[in-house]
């Protein structure tokens, strides 16, 4: 009876020590790719331009209610000309509502929350992205859609624009 015990305990030790390694992993990967999503935030919102184009991988493909399809080349360009433009402060806030895992692959869905000064514009927007970790080990954007979940709204004096305008002045993100 022992020995029968003994060779369950052989058995089961190694899978149970190999699903708790792999749900570590996969809480270590959703933890980095919150992470990247939070430098990302700062890096947008400090005006640096290097930084908020690291998140996405190379061979973005990403869809942008208003804007159609881009790849990389065009978003980072976009990014950096909202970032460039002296008379505007955009700012995003961050909410994550899920991070799904799944080896090297990962879904995230997301609401980011976008203010415009001056006149003081508030815009949200929901996404879902997809990410890839890459070669170098970090996590990117290979693919997202976004689309404005809320008409733009405005708080306080200031012209209001239009949906499609202030989305494509900061690539949207």
């Amino acid at each position: 009876m022992k020995r029968n015990a003994n060779i369950w305990l052989n058995f089961l030790c190694p899978i149970l020590a190999l699903q708790f390694y792999c749900a570590v992993a996969i809480a270590d990967d959703a933890t980095d790719i919150r992470t990247r999503l939070q430098q990302w935030t700062a890096s947008f919102n400090r005006r640096d331009k290097s930084g908020a184009c690291d998140l996405f991988s190379k061979s973005l493909v990403s869809d942008v209610q208003g804007q159609g399809q881009a790849g990389y080349e065009t978003r980072c360009a976009t990014i950096n000309k909202a970032l460039d433009d002296p008379q505007r402060t955009f700012r995003y806030v961050l909410d994550v509502k899920e991070i799904i895992v799944d080896r090297t692959i990962a879904v995230v869905r997301l609401d980011w929350t976008l203010k415009i000064d001056p006149g003081d514009l508030i815009s949200k927007e929901t996404g879902l992205d997809v990410f890839r970790k890459e070669d170098d080990g970090r996590w990117r954007i290979i693919r997202f859609i976004a689309y404005s979940s809320d008409s733009l709204r405005f708080h306080g004096r200031g012209k209001l624009m239009s949906q499609r305008k202030q989305t494509k002045r900061t690539g949207g993100r």
